[in-house]
């Protein structure tokens, strides 16, 4: 797979620092029962990095000694991960809110039979990767019976109150372009998600985040292969809103990758762009557990055009809109 970062760090981007630190975002693992064209994890069934126990007790710690108020669990198909429902478990016991990354089909996979209801007695926020309402789009992203699979997971998710008004239990949806552009007005593709997806099968949801697609792993190796990693680039670029610079999710968020190591964001993580910090080549979430970031310089490159392009792209979806 032909890597992107070389390109990326050549493209200026403008300088951001850290604020208060609300969401811990950890990645258990790598591994995923989907292999997705769009991910900019790489993820898929063959991956084997997880994370231990060890590390597991550690993002415990964390949350009660940082006072951390939302968990963002994330893979992968974090699911999968043995530590993934004690992580949930003491976070909740905490009083931490907890949302979980969740791709749906991971439901119908061995062992995860209860996992909704699990979810739902913990009253987990989901947000569920639906990158399109229509059959052929969502099988050629995600692969072949992913939409059925889906709906019937969705279905599951309804019937335990999953977005239904008053029940207190979250289920927002997330959309990803099928190619290198950018997320239509999100508004409107909510409302044509909804009602759809009502009209269709009865299916109900709380919200609809739309997420830029990041031209790093698997979907840039794509856009360099079939020469269209540059134009890509450019649209983000020209779409730039200074005014998106403000909600940018790192501004608030730590990315704790399967093996402790923290990172500005997710992006950052899968590009192996290390939190800065101290003057460490690598920080820990071990050297962390009483240092404020509040102020720290942000690390930034060309991907993070794909965070502030348009109506910007976050992982609560669209900046301006929600500004507005």
């Amino acid at each position: 797979m032909k890597d992107t970062w070389p390109l990326l760090d050549k493209i200026p981007f403008p300088a951001i620092a850290r604020g208060r630190l609300e969401t811990l975002q950890v990645n258990l693992g790598y591994r995923c029962n989907q292999s997705c064209v769009h991910c900019h994890v790489n993820a898929g069934p063959n991956r084997t990095e997880e994370m231990d126990a060890a590390t597991a007790d550690l993002v415990i710690e964390f949350l009660e000694r940082r006072r951390i108020s939302t968990l963002d669990i994330t893979g992968g198909a974090p699911e999968l991960n043995a530590n993934f429902r004690r992580m949930v478990t003491a976070a909740r016991d905490m009083a931490v809110k907890v949302m979980d990354r969740h791709n749906i089909t991971i439901q119908e996979q061995p062992g995860q039979e209860d996992l909704a209801e699990f979810l739902a007695a913990n009253q987990v926020e989901i947000v569920a990767s639906m990158p399109c309402y229509l059959q052929d789009n969502v099988d050629k992203q995600r692969g072949k019976g992913v939409y059925d699979g889906s709906v019937r997971g969705l279905k599951r998710l309804n019937a335990l109150g999953y977005g239904r008004e008053g029940s207190g239990l979250t289920l927002n949806l997330v959309y990803n372009p099928l190619g290198p552009s950018l997320p239509p007005p999100q508004a409107e593709l909510e409302a044509d998600y909804k009602r759809v997806l009502a009209e269709r099968f009865g299916i109900v949801f709380n919200s609809l985040f739309t997420l830029a697609n990041m031209p790093i792993q698997r979907f840039g190796a794509i856009l360099l292969s079939q020469g269209q990693f540059d134009g890509y680039l450019h649209t983000l670029q020209h779409a730039h809103r200074d005014n998106n610079l403000a909600g940018v999710m790192c501004r608030n968020l730590l990315s704790v990758d399967y093996r402790g190591y923290l990172y500005d964001c997710d992006f950052n993580q899968m590009l192996d762009l290390p939190l800065a910090h101290g003057g460490r080549e690598r920080v820990h979430l071990s050297q962390l557990l009483d240092d404020d970031i509040t102020g720290n310089p942000i690390r930034v490159a060309g991907h993070c055009f794909g965070c502030t392009a348009g109506r910007g792209s976050s992982c609560g979806g669209a900046l301006k809109e929600a500004a507005e």
